[in-house]
């Protein structure tokens, strides 16, 4: 059980989504074993969302981190993100369910419907779910 639940706090909306899905990689050996010294962050925001997830990935323990979805407390300089992937929930629904394809999703990221900072630490999460 992560520190947060057993702290009392309730992770909502998205955060609870991921971390109902990530969590197992817990005792997943081949992630810890690739993962062992990581220290990632990537916060994952539905901007029509109340609540954004910031996903953190600290020698090979993974968990999530329910932030209020606001501009102060989503930056950069108070979260310490290094890769940030923001767009509508529907999209991020639809990426995570495999319905849109790489031509659709490079066309969303042009007209900047998916918003993307750091790609290479957010392709970390294709990772993630190809371990699951």
């Amino acid at each position: 059980m992560s520190e947060k639940k057993e702290k009392g706090k309730k992770l909502k909306g998205l955060a609870k989504i991921l971390d109902d899905n990530l969590s197992p990689l817990n005792q997943n050996k081949k992630f810890k074993e690739e993962y062992k010294d990581a220290d990632i962050k990537i916060l994952i925001n539905a901007v029509d969302g109340r609540w954004a997830a910031l996903i953190k990935i600290i020698k090979g323990i993974i968990e999530v981190e329910g932030v209020r979805n606001n501009k102060e407390e989503i930056t950069k300089e108070k979260l310490g993100w290094d890769g940030k992937l923001e767009t509508t929930t529907e999209i991020l629904l639809n990426i995570a369910m495999g319905k849109i394809s790489t031509l659709s999703f490079m066309g969303k990221l042009i007209t900047r419907k998916i918003k993307i900072k750091n790609m290479k630490k957010v392709m970390v999460l294709t990772n993630l779910f190809a371990l699951l």
